[in-house]
């Protein structure tokens, strides 16, 4: 079983939900860890709870997706940090949920930039990285990705070119020795859309799952890529 100790991971979004989950794993599997937020204070708190999960180290930084050199100053700062960078999870997102008649152009733009051109920002400004470690690109796209819904023409948009994104930069990285997974949860119970967590969401799948799924993605065999995962609740709950 491969040993991910002293590998490093950038995650953007991680001070909550599914990207606090994944560094927490992650963190238990001795990775060093760097988290983002657009929030300064948010990533501070988040990686002072998350120092606690194991021997990997986490530093907070304060950037945001949707800006070019905002990323590549994340990169440089987890590159400065821990000397290198063998991990991106591309995770931070936003869903605006409504008709195509009440859809704001604001709205739409939030979403296209912050979930499909705010993945290819974080992974380019990566690329030289991950490249020079031969790493590993995952992003968290969405069962929306391949199935589409009322009220989520922009959310489908962007994870149908997510998912599409993903599958094709594959094809562009891995004679460089460079890994793409995307991963597309179904119900997980995450802070995602201002939802607050609860005892009621016991049935959907859990941060802690896609992490140890990341854990696993990371220790496989090199020979071997799942580059599309669909991972949804085994049960619906109980009414």
């Amino acid at each position: 079983m491969k040993n991910l100790n002293g590998m490093t991971a950038l995650i953007t979004g991680g001070s909550k939900g599914i990207g606090y989950g994944i560094a927490a794993s992650l963190l238990k599997e001795g990775v060093n860890v760097a988290i983002t937020s657009r929030d300064q204070a948010a990533a501070d708190a988040a990686a002072r709870e998350l120092s606690k999960s194991g021997p990997g180290k986490v530093i907070s930084i304060a950037a945001d997706v949707r800006d070019f050199d905002s990323q590549k100053n994340a990169v440089a700062k987890t590159l400065e940090a821990f000397g290198r960078l063998d991990v991106l999870i591309a995770n931070a997102g936003v869903g605006h949920f409504a008709s195509i008649t009440d859809l704001t152009p604001e709205q739409w733009h939030e979403t296209i930039d912050t979930n499909l051109t705010g993945v290819f920002y974080s992974l380019k400004a990566s690329v030289d990285a991950l490249t020079a470690a031969k790493g590993y690109f995952i992003s968290i796209a969405s069962l929306a990705g391949t199935n589409f819904f009322p009220a989520a023409s922009a959310y489908n948009a962007s994870k149908f070119g997510l998912v599409g994104f993903t599958q094709a930069v594959m094809l562009d990285l891995r004679e460089a020795g460079v890994k793409c997974s995307t991963i597309m949860p179904g119900s997980v119970a995450s802070h995602f859309n201002n939802h607050e967590p609860s005892a009621d969401d016991a049935w959907k799948i859990q941060p802690e799952d896609l992490g140890q799924m990341v854990v696993d993605l990371l220790r496989m065999n090199p020979r071997t890529l799942p580059s599309k995962i669909e991972v949804r609740p085994s049960q619906t709950p109980k009414k």
